[in-house]
């Protein structure tokens, strides 16, 4: 009787899991929507930054070569 219940249990364990796995997988309009943002944000970013890092670096290259 104990091994049944023990059973029991596992497999409800299980199909918790099962449950939970299966709810992530669904969400797939989500995580595309996450990627497109974050795709978008990281170009805004760089289109900002471009011009600063530009005079970084060639601020940085004509220090080197100046020695």
């Amino acid at each position: 009787m104990l091994a049944e219940r023990r059973k029991d249990t596992e497999t409800s364990k299980r199909t918790a899991a099962d449950r939970a796995l299966a709810d992530e997988r669904g969400d797939v309009p989500g995580w595309v929507l996450v990627t497109l943002m974050t795709a978008g944000l990281v170009i805004a970013i760089w289109t900002l930054a471009t011009p600063a890092l530009s005079g970084v670096f060639q601020q940085a290259i004509d220090r080197v070569t100046s020695f």
